[in-house]
């Protein structure tokens, strides 16, 4: 009888200063028997796997681009490499494939056909933010990256902390680093008081500080310095 194809979603390092501990030997196994690969940066996927120094040859390896813009007849295409190949590795660019990640597109498609999906262990620094926060780890959301536009983004936050309240649900945002010090000031300035927001930055990383205070109370502080750390930002009403 012969074996399903299998895709392996492998995490990664979530921050350049991150201690690699928790990459155990069953990753390593399955970096040494898989050798096609769906990233989202083929370069830095290269860097990555040479920095484990594990005597793979990075030139026996098969890289295939997952992005955003991936179309719907690439996706077929891969799925197609998986089933001839046997084995495949889908692997983000910062912690886990599949969350807030274009991954999650093709391990669809993969189900959909009965291709066996195994998750491999590693962090989510959307998961390590809602440990850390003391927020609702019961009831929470991750909203992804709020609106461009203020008007947009000030409707968007009040919605939110309304559902917040009436499901006394954490809600979980992202950002680019550049724009940490712009969506602080938004939350600061349209949550209430009484409102507890948190941020959790460079997570796993030599700078990682994740700190909770109500809305009143950070109003009265010097607001952070805001470096270009990746960020996660929580609230609850």
């Amino acid at each position: 009888m012969t074996e399903k194809p299998v895709l392996y979603l492998l995490p990664v390092p979530i921050s350049e200063t991150e201690n690699s501990d928790w990459i155990g030997a069953s990753y390593k196994e399955i970096l040494f028997k898989t050798n096609l690969l769906f990233v989202e940066n083929i370069r830095t996927a290269r860097r990555f796997i040479s920095s484990l120094k594990l005597g793979i040859s990075i030139d026996h390896l098969h890289f295939e681009e997952l992005t955003k813009d991936t179309s719907a007849m690439e996706i077929q295409m891969c799925i197609n490499l998986i089933v001839e190949k046997g084995k495949a590795i889908v692997m983000s660019e910062s912690g886990c494939p599949g969350i807030a990640d274009p991954g999650a597109v093709l391990v669809n498609e993969a189900q959909n056909i009965g291709i066996e999906i195994k998750p491999i262990v590693g962090p989510s620094s959307i998961l390590l933010a809602l440990m850390g926060s003391g927020l609702s780890g019961q009831c929470f959301a991750f909203n992804g990256y709020l609106p461009i536009d203020s008007r947009e983004r000030e409707m968007r936050i009040k919605q939110l902390e309304k559902e917040s309240k009436e499901k006394n649900q954490t809600q979980i945002f992202i950002e680019t680093p550049y724009r940490n010090a712009v969506i602080w000031d938004a939350f600061i300035q349209n949550l209430k008081p009484e409102t507890r927001l948190v941020f959790a930055t460079d997570l796993l990383g030599i700078n990682q500080k994740i700190k909770q205070l109500s809305i009143k109370k950070w109003r009265i502080l010097v607001k952070p310095e805001w470096t270009k750390s990746p960020t996660i930002f929580l609230f609850q009403a």
